[in-house]
């Protein structure tokens, strides 16, 4: 099971200088994936338990447009297994004017984590 999430980092998110969006802003957006997939897979929003692995690759600016993926890849009996991706596919181009924006040919991967969520059996839609 999958999903897609996409949205725009705005001035708000951004948490250091020069508009850089702080990496823990992108590992909310992951709890926001896997609250999704629980709910869809299980019927219950589940708890986040552990990352295993987390890798930061690319920074994340204010007025990007980011595409965050999550897929379920091993269900337990209460444990679903997830692996992450956040790609950014739009920048802004503030050297042609402010509003200025470019939709990038090859989206980038800017982080990459595989965690692990915990649905209760007696919550569990499918169980």
């Amino acid at each position: 099971m999958k999903t897609v999430l996409r949205l725009r980092m705005s001035t708000q998110d951004a948490h250091y200088g020069g508009n850089l969006v702080d990496g823990a802003k992108i590992l909310a957006l992951f709890g926001d994936a896997a609250t999704e997939l629980l709910i869809r897979h299980d019927g219950d929003e589940g708890l986040f338990r552990a990352y295993e692995k987390i890798d930061f690759l690319a920074p994340v600016y204010a007025g990007e447009f980011l595409e965050i993926e999550a897929e379920i890849i091993a269900s337990g009996s209460t444990s679903r297994k997830m692996e992450f991706k956040c790609y950014k596919v739009i920048v802004p181009r503030p050297d042609l004017s402010d509003s200025a924006c470019e939709v990038l040919a090859e989206r980038i991967l800017t982080t990459s984590a595989i965690g692990t969520c915990i649905v209760p059996k007696d919550r569990q839609r499918h169980g």
